[in-house]
């Protein structure tokens, strides 16, 4: 390190005498180079500063009127231009556990899963009217014709009379041998089906919204990239313009200069575009109609935990906690029921009912003021063209259908889980190697800064310099988003 910094000073010392000939500066050049080299390599920090600039006096007043190339800094603390066109967040800080809250609430999904969800608590009600009584009241007025039968139509009492009268009937349903009681537990299965359905409409939209938070962090992430290095590179491009100016840089400097500005700006064009479309997708999965701009918290942290690794335990857990393969086991049972319930549609069914009123105005004939009576049937089926039959086959083969969407759901739920696992792992992974890309690149570009600036390359090494750190300045970024929209998908695919 102190090497290093001396043979700097040392450097920097000699590029203001102009009596001292090029040719020995570039073998300094060589030796400062080098010197740097052997400090990286000890694991000393090269020190952030600006190197000396060419060594002749013409050089360095032409430098002293354009802006000083910059030695790389880390991108993140540059100083960012405005984005013509681009839609800057507003003061709302959004957090991601917000942004679940908000689409849980307002999510149009999540009302109309809830609402199925009772429609579908209604039908066991509705089933299990059957078992309860019925009670029906009558108020009758009869005018006939004297000494007329009815004749015509099915069998019945011919005899009318002239009448007013009001009664109640009231009919109970006795048994039928389990087929209504199977009725109402398949009702009540499928309520609680949809009842998961509901749950696993939570955790969906739950998904959804945190891809979408970490897309729209890793879009404004590389936003800030673009910027970044359009203003890097803007200033080497007016930096190498005044050289060209000068006639110290050749032409074809000028023009790889404009050609890697030309490139950033593209750059920053389509980083725009895609955060703003990102901020739009999570605006809708928020439920949203507005295009509201947020300010996205990042609350990643520097040093993310690593995924758990055992995965025949978390693919247990999935199997007791993810809701779909609840609501696909309560819907098997709903037509297991229901095929019981078909097969009882050959037992007889026994019910009562009683009947009483009164009548006020009557014909002569109707000699009781009242009238009273009660009864019982015993409905027997004896043939109705295979109806039954075939009613108790089909329910039982979608009963063994559900069964096996159960055992197929399972099979990919453990799939998905051990997938999602092994992409976390090689998702955090990538995060180290990033990094080091990253390292990499910006010691890269310190160097070839330092090595154009004393003149001991051209353009296209500073050039591609710049791009690779833009490149791993993007990589980096998406690695750490892309690990925590991995860890998203395993706590999905797990149930939580």
């Amino acid at each position: 390190m102190a090497v290093a910094s001396k043979s700097l000073q040392w450097l920097g010392e000699l590029t203001m005498n102009k009596h001292w000939p090029i040719t020995h500066l570039d073998v300094a050049g060589s030796a400062v180079f080098a010197a740097i080299v052997l400090a990286q390599a000890a694991g000393a920090q090269v020190p952030q500063q600006t190197l000396p600039n060419a060594p002749a006096a013409q050089v360095f007043a032409v430098l002293a009127q354009a802006q000083a190339m910059p030695a790389s800094p880390p991108m993140a603390s540059q100083q960012t231009p405005a984005v013509p066109g681009a839609a800057t967040p507003s003061g709302l800080q959004l957090t991601i556990a917000q942004a679940e809250q908000m689409a849980l609430k307002n999510n149009p999904n999540i009302s109309v899963a809830r609402l199925l969800a009772l429609a579908q608590a209604q039908v066991t009600s509705e089933v299990r009217s059957a078992e309860l009584p019925t009670a029906r009241g009558d108020l009758t007025a009869v005018g006939a014709h004297e000494n007329s039968r009815i004749t015509a139509g099915y069998l019945s009492n011919p005899s009318i009379y002239d009448r007013a009268a009001g009664g109640l009937t009231v009919s109970q349903l006795i048994t039928d041998f389990g087929r209504t009681h199977n009725l109402v537990l398949s009702a009540q299965s499928n309520a609680k089906a949809q009842l998961e359905s509901a749950r696993a409409t939570e955790l969906d939209i739950t998904l959804t919204v945190d891809e979408a938070f970490y897309q729209a962090l890793t879009a404004q992430a590389v936003l800030k990239v673009a910027q970044q290095t359009v203003s890097q590179r803007q200033a080497t491009d007016d930096q190498v313009g005044a050289l060209t100016k000068a006639k110290i840089r050749s032409d074809l400097d000028r023009s790889f200069a404009d050609v890697q500005l030309s490139q950033a700006k593209l750059l920053l064009l389509d980083a725009t575009n895609s955060a703003q479309a990102s901020m739009a997708a999570l605006n809708n999965v928020l439920g949203s109609e507005q295009d509201q701009q947020y300010a996205l918290v990042d609350e990643t942290g520097g040093n993310p935990p690593p995924v758990p690794d055992n995965s025949e335990a978390m693919v247990q857990a999935a199997f007791a906690a993810r809701p779909d393969l609840a609501a696909l086991n309560d819907k098997f049972i709903a037509a297991r029921h229901y095929s019981t319930a078909e097969r009882d549609l050959w037992m007889p069914t026994i019910s009562a009912m009683g009947a009483a009123g009164g009548t006020p105005v009557r014909a002569d004939q109707i000699e009781s003021s009242w009238y009273g009576t009660a009864g019982a049937n015993i409905s027997i089926p004896i043939f109705n063209g295979f109806l039954f039959n075939a009613e108790e086959r089909e329910a039982k083969l979608r009963a063994q259908a559900a069964q096996e969407d159960v055992r197929n759901l399972r099979d990919t739920i453990a799939r998905d889980v051990r997938t999602a696992l092994l992409n976390a792992q090689t998702a955090y992974q990538r995060i180290g190697v990033t990094q080091q890309l990253l390292d990499q690149a910006n010691f890269a570009l310190d160097l070839a800064s330092a090595r154009y600036k004393i003149g001991l390359s051209g353009i296209v090494e500073i050039s591609e310099a710049q791009l690779n750190q833009t490149q791993a300045e993007i990589a980096d970024t998406n690695a750490r988003y892309s690990y925590q929209t991995a860890l998203a998908v395993v706590r999905y695919e797990i149930g939580q």
